[in-house]
């Protein structure tokens, strides 16, 4: 697995299997978010499996499917529901920058722009591009 700390209590990583769980559980993890369409994992990967082998090793789940182009205002505020959970968090997909957008995007309003975008670039993911709308997210918080 590769682990990337986005903060304190965030880390963002590719895709994990379900044997993963409890070693990210012994780790300290609390809460798993699921930021990958089921149409783009077999059935070994999908949510309803992960689900089961997160509640198996006692870390909550969330599920928030993200297809690359698709981000709507209800995405967001799941995936702002699910950082807001009590504990360390992995949110996970292909390869975690859709789980890294959707941390940036929830946190709009919340944190300088440019913090958000450089913390990720520290991380190894490039957020220029939606750098635009997540200064619109900002502005609409303010």
């Amino acid at each position: 697995m590769d682990l990337r700390q986005l903060t304190p209590d965030l880390a963002v990583s590719a895709q994990i299997q379900p044997e993963d769980l409890p070693a990210l559980a012994e780790a300290g993890f609390r809460v798993l978010i699921n930021n990958r369409p089921d149409d783009e994992v077999g059935p070994g990967e999908d949510h309803e499996t992960m689900r089961q082998a997160a509640e198996a090793a006692g870390i909550r789940y969330f599920f928030n499917p993200f297809t690359p182009g698709r981000i709507t205002p209800d995405m967001i505020s799941a995936q702002a529901e699910a950082l807001s959970a009590p504990g360390p968090k992995l949110a996970y997909c292909r390869s975690g920058n859709r789980s890294t957008v959707l941390w940036a995007l929830a946190q709009a309003g919340k944190e300088p722009v440019a913090d958000l975008i450089e913390t990720a670039a520290r991380a190894g993911y490039d957020l220029s591009g939606i750098r635009p709308l997540i200064e619109s997210l900002a502005a609409q918080e303010r």
